[in-house]
């Protein structure tokens, strides 16, 4: 019985044997019909990628000026040259993986057969895979099927057939590349733990180093970590790193790589790790810290709109040029800051920055009074404050600059014209008022708005009610214009995103919803229907709102009625430094040149004496031309502030992110606590204001004060076109 076991056994290895041969010899006698062409094509595509095809890289965002701001990656990796990894690195990893690297051509098929007669047989369990043919099995792992747990499952089977597909694209490779390429691709593409990859990314996050400069014993550190990077790494098992990376330093000896004295002497030294963890940066907008996190963040939402995937940023290893101004950026955050404390609950306070423009309009600046973070305890937060639908409750008076531009392109009144302002007015055309409204009739309720103060002239120019605000006037002229002009003026000027969202979370629109106030359709969007004139409200701002689209909307008027995508992008350039083309929306010439300029006209005033960002802008020592329009919402739960001068365009916006609607006690006029003045500051021409002015005057500090466009005299007064 003992001998037929035997007889078995050595014939199933001379088989094996067999088998391993025939493997190695593939590309040899490969036309001959050992594989199918099919399985030729498949090897020779591999070990193709393998030549060619770069591992994923950090994609780096920088400033305007190009300076770095965040990194953005799935995998962290510094690609490193053959030339920039020492020799020390090299003989350590060669040492330990694989001493006749230099001799074999891909596959050391003596010790392949040796491992497997070994493994078989019940001996010591052994690898015997080159460095060439653990680059193959690498790259499958943490390239190619990098985010699929079954493919890499596949690409480390202890099987026959897996080991011969990756000999024969081990020996196809080594056809194509020389053995220092190899290397250095190997380098490249293996994983240290902490999901670092590739010894450039390791020096430095390990040793904050480059691998030109390992010393012998980080060299050694790192090669005998490419075995089992979870059990030799140096925080969480120091012993075993330590045991490891001295083993790798004797087989350096053995390799005559290293003296022995030297070696004993070097293995006296610590690890020499960075403390407590690796020192590798961020990999999403945390990175680009509390000031510039909400520019980053917009910078990712952008690209993932207009083209780009979320893999491909995030591997690509591009270089992405923004347009945010860091000087901009930082006055912006602290005047956000001065007016109400970053850790104030449920308050925002943000500002928006946009350059005019009639080629493109450049975001410059995003900023928040509260940090962009993860720690909710210090008030930070990754919700998209200053750009996104955030403002749940609205801009309030802010709209009227729709209805403002609506009523001149309708010819229902000019900048000068003498408009309707009384104090309490009655609808006839909207419905849906409050309890001092009369029923229309049985089943309708009027709707009836009033001013914020008392004693209004009962008329005025469109220009003095754009610097006012009296609410009356805005409803009446609404009626004249039509609700679909108005809103359709909206959407033009620069709300396309916030005319997408949802009264109550910003988020998409459900049909069904009843309750919705905006509809994907900008006719419907609190615009005409069958039965219904529109409502009314729609001019007061209480409706949901991007601060950035309405910094948008100052920057289109300030470019002669030319609306272009807010964009942050100034360039992008791939690993290579080649431009990297993306997609984005073209201008467009949205309102006459006429109408934008005389609106601009219009909305002059408001920082003047009797406008309601008048102390604000005094507080400032404001001198220069501008064009502004505050807005408070009900019941003080929101307020905003548009400006602009012909350099740059902004909105400040306050808000309550968390809960829109506010508390039992957190009601009223009382609910924003500001870092300067008092309780109520939740009005536009206070804190937004403020706000605005604050970082603006400063921004613009030694730039020309430069005048705005004139009024074009079709839009002067009713009957001049």
């Amino acid at each position: 019985m003992r001998k037929t076991e035997g007889l078995l056994k050595l014939l199933s290895l001379c088989l094996l044997a067999g088998v391993l041969v025939a493997g190695v010899l593939f590309p040899v006698v490969g036309a001959a019909g050992v594989a199918s062409n099919q399985a030729s094509e498949t090897v020779d595509s591999m070990s193709s990628e393998l030549a060619t095809d770069p591992p994923p890289l950090v994609t780096n965002v920088t400033d305007s000026a190009g300076n770095v701001i965040a990194t953005l990656y799935k995998q962290y990796r510094i690609p490193t040259a053959a030339n920039q990894i020492n020799d020390a690195m090299k003989w350590a990893l060669i040492s330990t993986e694989d001493r006749r690297f230099y001799d074999h051509k891909g596959v050391d098929w003596k010790g392949t057969i040796r491992a497997a007669i070994s493994n078989q047989t019940g001996g010591d369990t052994q690898g015997a895979s080159t460095l060439t043919q653990q680059y193959v099995k690498n790259y499958l792992i943490n390239v190619v099927n990098r985010e699929n747990p079954l493919g890499q499952e596949k690409a480390q089977e202890q099987t026959i057939a897996r080991k011969l597909k990756e000999a024969r694209i081990a020996i196809q490779l080594e056809t194509k590349m020389p053995k220092d390429q190899i290397l250095a691709g190997y380098l490249n593409v293996v994983e240290f733990s902490h999901q670092i990859y590739g010894v450039g990314a390791a020096a430095k996050a390990y040793f904050n180093t480059t691998p030109d400069k390992l010393t012998v014993p980080q060299a050694a550190l790192l090669a005998g970590m490419v075995n089992n990077p979870i059990m030799y790494d140096p925080w969480r098992k120091p012993d075993n790193a330590m045991h490891r990376r001295n083993l790798v330093i004797d087989r350096m000896v053995d390799n005559k790589k290293l003296a022995p004295a030297d070696a004993e002497r070097l293995k006296t030294e610590p690890l020499g790790v960075v403390e407590k963890a690796p020192d590798k940066p961020a990999s999403n907008c945390v990175g680009a810290g509390p000031e510039n996190g909400f520019f980053c963040q917009y910078v990712v939402d952008y690209l993932l709109q207009h083209g780009m995937s979320e893999d491909e940023l995030f591997t690509g290893g591009y270089t992405i040029k923004t347009t945010m101004d860091q000087r901009a950026n930082d006055e912006a955050k602290k005047s956000a800051e001065a007016q109400v404390k970053k850790n104030q609950p449920n308050v925002a306070n943000t500002l928006s920055l946009v350059k005019p423009g009639k080629e493109r309009h450049e975001v410059v600046a995003l900023a928040a009074n509260r940090d962009y973070g993860l720690d909710k305890d210090r008030g930070q937060t990754t919700y998209p404050l200053p750009s996104g639908v955030t403002n749940v409750t609205g801009a309030g008076s802010s709209f009227k600059i729709f209805t403002a531009a609506a009523a001149l392109k309708q010819g229902v009144a000019g900048i000068n014209s003498t408009i309707q302002v009384p104090n309490f007015h009655i609808s006839q055309v909207f419905t849906g008022g409050g309890d001092q409204c009369p029923p229309k009739d049985r089943y309708t309720r009027t709707y009836c708005v009033s001013n914020a103060t008392e004693g209004g002239s009962g008329a005025m120019s469109l220009q003095t009610a754009l610097a006012t605000s009296p609410n009356t006037a805005f409803v009446i002229l609404e009626e004249q214009a039509g609700m679909g002009p108005v809103v359709e003026m909206a959407s033009k000027l620069g709300l396309r995103n916030s005319m997408a969202g949802n009264a109550a979370t910003g988020g998409p629109v459900d049909p069904d919803n009843e309750n919705a106030q905006f509809r994907t359709s900008q006719t419907a969007w609190y615009g005409p229907s069958d039965n219904s004139p529109g409502k009314g409200s729609f001019t007061l701002g209480v409706s949901p709102v991007s601060g950035l689209e309405m910094a948008n909307v100052a920057a289109t008027i300030m470019s002669g009625g030319v609306w272009c995508p807010p964009t942050p992008i100034a360039s992008i350039t791939d690993r290579d430094g080649k431009p990297v083309p993306y997609k984005e929306p073209a201008c467009e010439q949205v309102v006459d040149e006429g109408l934008a300029n005389s609106l601009a006209v219009g909305m002059s005033k408001d920082d003047m004496p009797g406008g309601t960002s008048h102390a604000a802008a005094a507080a400032a020592r404001w001198t220069r031309p501008m064009i502004g329009k505050t807005g408070t919402t009900q019941n003080n739960g929101s307020a905003a502030f548009v400006g602009a001068t012909p350099q740059l365009a902004g909105a400040a916006m306050v808000f309550r992110p968390d809960s829109p609607n506010g508390g039992l006690y957190d009601r009223g006029p009382g609910n924003v606590v500001a870092a300067r003045g008092t309780n109520g500051d939740m009005f536009g021409g206070k804190t937004p204001a403020r706000t605005w002015f604050g970082a603006v005057s400063k921004i613009l500090e030694g730039q020309p004060e430069l005048p705005l466009p004139p009024l074009d005299p079709r839009y002067d007064r009713v009957g001049r076109r």
